[in-house]
């Protein structure tokens, strides 16, 4: 696909910039765009666009195990850029799965969507027309939808991959990050270390409206206020009126929270320079924290921020290097996990494996990076530790979960 001069000018800006800048800046872009937007939550739609290469011919269908229950996995082997090289690594996790649960009664009918939706819905088609009771992924949210309209059909449930929560649906789990987990654990925590005072300050973008949605509700949940919750532009010489705004509101809270990337220093910096006392603020982040700039800022040392327990997904690494000599892309646990999933699913339920109550069970399962569970609506929640910021990287100061306690 060719794109006229300057949208590829601007693309080749974007592979330049670093990972989590590359969100930002193309969260600006979809924003406004209702079917796209959610996408800037997480990187795996967003490496989609930005890796518009021409996708190679469609992979071959492969089948892995021989067990009598067969699962679909759909996934775009043969999309070029980011979107083949993190599909490749998450079949080979996939298969790595089903290798250390000693070959459960499974069979994994592998199949190419070309990162497309015409694609998924082809692949869910041949999958289901196999025998596949359960369909995991896609990996994008076009495909996900496509691939959910044709699941729903013969009522097969999906276990996709996508960040994007507008596809989720009852019966269409997505397994992936999202944001509302992040804001909820982080505000949690603040609570329970007794602040009740929050200033928030959000991207003005599609992320960042998901965000402040979460955010309003976790705080209210918690029995807090929001002294003032004021949305940044994206561009940062028009960024002055919403600095002052949240600088004459900041000696009425305790905790600031900003859920953004590289930008999170530049605002504290800002603030302080507006008179600010940061010191006396108590930062929280997002997700985006979990990163070296953000560990290299000495603005936020000290902050707080949600990520699952970096020992779980560190154990995995070194299993899937051992086996396949590379490092895995950090997607590559989901399909892991969803396929650990099903091989427990189908040795312990029975007849009842893969019915709506067994996957929304208010339990919910456990997983390289921590326990999950899934909602009705096909959104989830996550257990994530708490991290503190320091110049060697994320320190944790409170532990994930290890059991759900409140209802689904």
């Amino acid at each position: 696909m060719r794109f006229p001069s300057p949208i590829r000018r601007f693309l080749q800006f974007l592979v330049s910039r670093p990972l989590v800048s590359r969100r930002i800046w193309l969260c600006a872009v979809l924003f406004g765009f209702a079917s796209l937007g959610a996408a800037c939550s997480g990187m795996g739609d967003i490496n989609q666009l930005l890796n518009q290469q021409p996708a190679g011919p469609p992979e071959q269908p492969s089948v892995v195990g021989t067990g009598q229950i067969k699962v679909g996995l759909i996934l775009p082997l043969s999309a070029g850029g980011n979107a083949g090289v993190a599909a490749q690594s998450m079949k080979n996790a996939a298969e790595m799965a089903l290798a250390e649960f000693n070959n459960p009664d499974i069979q994994l009918l592998a199949k190419d969507d070309g990162g497309r939706s015409l694609g998924a819905s082809s692949a869910t088609q041949q999958a289901i027309s196999e025998g596949a009771e359960i369909i995991l992924g896609p990996l994008f949210a076009q495909s996900v939808s496509a691939t959910g309209q044709i699941a729903r059909q013969s009522n097969r449930p999906v276990i996709a991959f996508s960040t994007d929560t507008n596809v989720a649906s009852r019966g269409v789990y997505l397994l992936s990050f999202l944001p509302q987990s992040d804001v909820d654990r982080i505000v949690a925590h603040a609570a329970s270390a007794g602040k009740r005072s929050f200033i928030g300050m959000v991207p003005d973008n599609a992320y960042g409206t998901v965000v402040e949605a979460a955010f309003n509700e976790a705080v209210a949940r918690r029995g807090g206020r929001i002294v003032a919750l004021q949305r940044y532009p994206l561009d940062k010489g028009q960024r002055a009126t919403a600095i002052a705004s949240v600088a004459q509101a900041a000696a009425s809270a305790d905790a600031l929270f900003i859920p953004d990337g590289p930008d999170a220093s530049e605002l504290v910096g800002a603030l302080a320079a507006q008179g600010v006392n940061v010191k006396r603020l108590q930062l929280l982040g997002s997700g985006l924290w979990d990163d070296p700039s953000v560990a290299a800022s000495t603005a936020l040392q000290g902050g707080w921020y949600p990520a699952p327990d970096p020992k779980g997904y560190s154990n995995f690494v070194a299993r899937y290097r051992k086996r396949f000599n590379q490092d895995p892309v950090r997607t590559a646990t989901l399909s892991y996990d969803a396929v650990a999933l099903v091989a427990a699913l189908v040795k312990t339920r029975g007849a009842d494996r893969f019915s709506e109550a067994t996957l929304s069970a208010s339990s919910g399962f456990a997983g390289i990076d921590g326990i999950f569970r899934f909602r009705a609506d096909g959104t989830n929640e996550r257990g994530l530790a708490v991290m503190r910021v320091t110049p060697s990287g994320g320190a944790q100061i409170a532990p994930p979960p290890r059991a759900f306690n409140s209802p689904n």
